[in-house]
């Protein structure tokens, strides 16, 4: 799956073109409830090609005044992380100083980039794109991201340039297992004292990976990928707004993952960032297992542990049914344990439930519980069925779908996940016309 970014100058219209592309799916695809909608990051598709797309320029920090350093900055990070850069201009300005030094660095990249000259609104606009030539990279292609003309022929150029989906099928095969979380959490520690190397440079400096490692593991009858995400942020990122390069860096690694281990710093507590990341987790529908670290520098009361717990299980409501795990990774304290949970997180995201069993079990319980009537209409579920997805999610099949509301979704997810192992795995529940 490609990732694909857009830059340029504040107010040429990035997040216009964002939501065109990623608009018409967004309203659909975040069916979850309580997940926040990011407006910088979903994902789309065009002729079968899904990609995801991210919008730099809602990432700024002050948005008022955007120096060059910033976008720089940005332009930088895009071109180390997307596949491909759309770089948007705007027709009536013309070119910018800053579009020029924008071009000047999206030249010398190898990464496939496309010239998008925005708000091109009539023909006789078109005329005035042709002065974008000068920037030196390619044929502009003309769009209005407001009315949305122009932006087939971009999904098509967008789709000749994403890389060649890769078609590796033994590897797939093993379940991927990916550490993520904010710089200096202790992930490389983990993925060392997991794997009894010295693969990571271990260093107290926040963000010192700088790619996803990726190792195999095969000891104790485990055999899977492990994945140490890039520290979430380069070295010299110290001061920058963190929040868009944990984004941007995370993104690739969990779309690519089964289970991520989101760890937490116990001294730090949950943080905005950890948050956002978890969200991540969940709307790309991954497993989840919450490792919290440096337990051993936290004074203990009677029930620490259990008050951690409810902490982070209030922050991550409503999906809290997410094992959480207390470590020292300096002290080898319950890293197994870390490496267990996460395959089992593995197969109960990979379980298939009879059709017959899920109706005998669930029926019963909507009986006796059934959805509360609306409107005098009564609610009636006939049937329901696991689907055939890559991951879990759930068809009940009703006489008004339309009426059953949050509440009682919630509490058939609970009633399945009572009966079934699902611990730390998202899944879609959905009530269709019968």
């Amino acid at each position: 799956m490609g990732l694909v970014a857009i830059v340029g100058r504040p107010n040429v219209g990035k997040s216009t073109l964002f939501n065109r592309l990623v608009g018409m799916r967004q309203a659909i695809v975040d069916a979850t409830a309580g997940t926040t909608r990011d407006r910088h990051y979903g994902k789309t598709d065009w002729n079968g090609r899904e990609f995801s797309v991210i919008d730099t320029g809602g990432y700024t920090v002050g948005s008022d005044d955007v120096f060059e350093d910033e976008i720089r900055k940005q332009v930088v990070l895009a071109i180390d992380e997307a596949d491909v850069i759309l770089f948007l201009v705007e027709v009536s300005t013309g070119i910018t100083d800053l579009d020029m030094m924008m071009a000047d660095l999206l030249r010398r990249t190898d990464k496939k980039v496309v010239l998008v000259v925005n708000k091109v609104d009539n023909y006789s606009q078109i005329y005035g794109s042709h002065e974008f030539y000068a920037l030196g990279l390619g044929d502009p292609i003309t769009i209005s991201a407001m009315s949305g003309s122009g932006t087939g022929e971009l999904m098509d150029a967008i789709s000749a340039a994403l890389p060649e989906e890769s078609s590796t099928k033994e590897e797939e095969e093993l379940p991927r297992i990916t550490i993520v979380g904010r710089p200096n959490v202790g992930k490389s520690s983990l993925t060392n004292a997991l794997l009894g190397t010295e693969r990571n440079i271990v260093t107290p400096v926040a963000g010192t990976t700088r790619d996803s490692i990726h190792s195999r593991y095969n000891k104790f009858g485990m055999d899977f990928y492990l994945i140490d995400t890039a520290g979430l942020r380069k070295k010299g990122k110290v001061t920058e707004d963190l929040e868009f390069y944990s984004v941007m860096r995370s993104i690739r690694s969990i779309e690519n993952s089964d289970v991520c281990i989101l760890m937490l710093d116990a001294s730090q507590g949950v943080e905005s960032q950890d948050i956002n990341i978890f969200n991540l987790i969940v709307r790309n529908k991954k497993g989840c297992v919450i490792v919290v670290n440096k337990w051993d520098l936290i004074e203990k009361g009677n029930n620490t542990m259990k008050e951690y717990r409810e902490a982070i299980a209030k922050r991550i409501a409503p999906f809290n049914d997410v094992p959480i795990i207390f470590t020292s990774v300096l002290n080898k304290q319950r890293i197994m344990e870390v490496l267990q949970t996460a395959i089992r997180v593995y197969e109960a995201r990979n379980r298939r439930i009879p059709t017959s069993e899920f109706n005998e079990y669930i029926l019963p319980i909507i009986e006796e519980t059934p959805p509360p009537s609306t409107k005098g209409k009564y609610i009636r579920i006939k049937f329901a069925m696991q689907l055939p997805s890559a991951t879990p999610a759930f068809a009940f099949f009703v006489n008004l779908p339309q009426y059953i509301k949050e509440p009682y979704k919630r509490f058939l997810e609970n009633k399945i996940r009572e009966h079934w192992d699902f611990h730390g795995v998202p899944f879609q529940i959905y009530f269709r016309q019968k």
